[in-house]
């Protein structure tokens, strides 16, 4: 696919706000364009939502996104050495390849260039209303639609929504002790601050998981000293990753069924890693030795190299793809700190052990406030029944796509899709084709009401967590997979072939209809 300059997509996104075929509406919503069907979010699953609606026929469709710009977790992740863990050529969609990556594993910008690239080349941004920043949806059960509603003070209404914010759409700092006496800079990976120069700088990085692995290589290549704060060590696969030689790119341009059956070959190849991460099997010892040979032969230090062994099983937590993550821990301007953290402080961080460790800069590489509980704004379904209420415990869902008392609204990433092997937009694609299902069902059949039995979410959930409890995220560690009481409202327990073939079938006898 073609991929658009960033200036050109800037320029056109400034222009998309008069091009919107939603007009502004008041906060009752008199006289509102009913759409058939309202997008939230426009990053890779929202606007691939869009573009499948379209493919189908689906043409009255809005997209309301917070931002300025298009992109989602691609868009705000801007830290140093920020790259995607999966292959670029799996990390796409399947109906819109890019021949033109530059190497294996591409970084931030580039993929961000790929999706910039989706809204040209399917017409997306006349769709879009940005800074429409979405604080409540509520659902009409007499005229069969949702209401919903921006901090901008506009209401929008639809017969379907998507939900399409993303997992990975909101990042705090996290609540430790002392955080508000530390007098130095604070800076979170997902909320970057480029202004800020590391030349000459005492810096603290909190956190050795996925984003931390990508940040520290480069801090130490400009700190004057980096000390690493790790709580738990992770495994670490090396990262095959190599340029794309040009006669690659002009093969797969002229032959895309080359690059489909690229993408074929990898989809396999990491299906066959789900028989060692999400299960306890021996390819499960075979993994864990890839990955202890990787740190033998790239750490010499006996004493370090015993740090950063992890004590849990291989797939319990999410697994770390890198070539310079241990290199860079070995720089004589790095070191590797694993006392626990007691408290923040003026000057810098105080370990257990009572030594205070002083900087001019802290990095949170804690991650993402992941709604495994909750809902990122008030979600109300039938009878006033609200959605964050009822997931307080751990989010539930029918096949990770619709919610039983809330009619007519599909989820992308909704609970249990979480893939531990294989590329998320494998699955992504999956789910956004069963919402599109759903929504033509509504359509076609004139329907006002299309929601799920609770005894169909209730089936399927046992069946689920019953599954669960025979894989390796469940075997015993603390990761963000789970709840605080150790539910995990996150990952699919299988094969991403079998959440294909899940999510393939729409059974509409497990619905309650109510026609219009």
């Amino acid at each position: 696919m073609k991929v658009v300059s960033m200036s050109k997509v800037k320029s056109l996104t400034k222009k998309s706000g008069a091009a919107s075929r939603v007009k502004k509406v008041n906060s009752s919503g008199v006289g509102t364009a009913v759409a058939d069907a309202l997008i939230i979010g426009a990053g890779f699953a929202g606007l691939g939502s869009a573009i499948r609606l379209r493919q189908q026929g689906v043409h009255n469709v809005v997209i309301l996104e917070r931002g300025t710009e298009v992109g989602g977790t691609w868009r705000d992740n801007t830290y140093p050495g920020a790259a995607c863990d999966i292959p670029s050529n799996l990390y796409s969609y399947s109906f819109a390849q890019n021949p033109d990556w530059s190497r294996s594993f591409s970084g931030s910008g580039e993929i961000l260039a790929y999706i910039h690239g989706l809204v040209e080349q399917f017409d997306l941004l006349p769709l879009i209303r940005f800074q429409q920043n979405v604080s409540a949806i509520a659902f009409d059960e007499n005229d069969g639609v949702w209401h919903v509603q921006t901090t901008q003070g506009e209401t929008h209404v639809a017969r379907s929504v998507i939900m399409a914010s993303g997992p990975l759409s909101n990042a705090s700092f996290p609540n430790m002790p002392g955080i508000e006496k530390y007098q130095g800079h604070k800076i979170h990976s997902a909320k970057w601050d480029h202004s800020y120069d590391f030349t000459g700088k005492k810096v603290a990085v909190i956190g050795t998981g996925a984003s931390a692995i990508q940040i520290i290589p480069e801090l130490v290549k400009q700190a004057e000293s980096v000390k690493v704060f790790q709580r738990t060590a992770g495994w670490v696969l090396p990262r095959p990753d190599f340029v794309t030689p040009d006669w690659n790119k002009s093969l797969f341009r002229k032959m895309p069924a080359a690059q489909t059956a690229m993408r074929n070959a990898l989809y396999w190849g990491h299906e066959a890693m789900a028989l060692g991460i999400i299960w306890n099997t021996p390819l499960t010892n075979v993994v864990e030795q890839v990955a202890k040979a990787h740190l033998h032969g790239q750490v010499r230090d006996p004493w370090l190299r015993r740090q950063l062994t992890p004590h849990f099983r291989i797939g319990c937590k999410r697994v770390l793809i890198s070539n310079d993550y241990y290199p860079a821990l070995q720089q004589p301007n790095c070191k590797l700190i694993t006392w626990p953290i007691a408290t923040l402080c003026e000057k810098g961080i105080r370990c257990a052990e009572g030594i205070e460790h002083q900087f001019d800069c802290i990095v949170f590489a804690t991650g993402f406030d992941v709604c495994k509980s909750g809902t990122p704004f008030p979600v109300t379904g039938l009878n006033g029944r609200e959605l964050g209420e009822e997931w307080k415990r751990g989010s539930q869902a029918y096949k990770s796509a619709s919610v039983s008392g809330y009619p007519n609204l599909f989820f992308t990433f909704g609970p249990n899709s979480g893939p531990g092997h294989n590329s998320a937009l494998v699955y992504m694609e999956s789910q956004i084709d069963y919402a599109v299902k759903g929504i033509r069902t509504i359509l076609d059949d004139n329907l006002k009401v299309l929601d799920v039995r609770p005894e169909a979410q209730q089936r399927f959930n046992r069946q689920i967590q019953k599954r669960l409890a025979k894989t390796n995220w469940n075997s015993g560690c603390k990761s963000w997979y789970l709840t605080e009481d150790g539910f995990n409202a996150t990952m699919f327990p299988g094969f991403a072939t079998q959440f294909a073939s899940q999510m393939k079938a729409f059974l509409s006898v497990d619905y309650r209809i109510v026609t219009a």
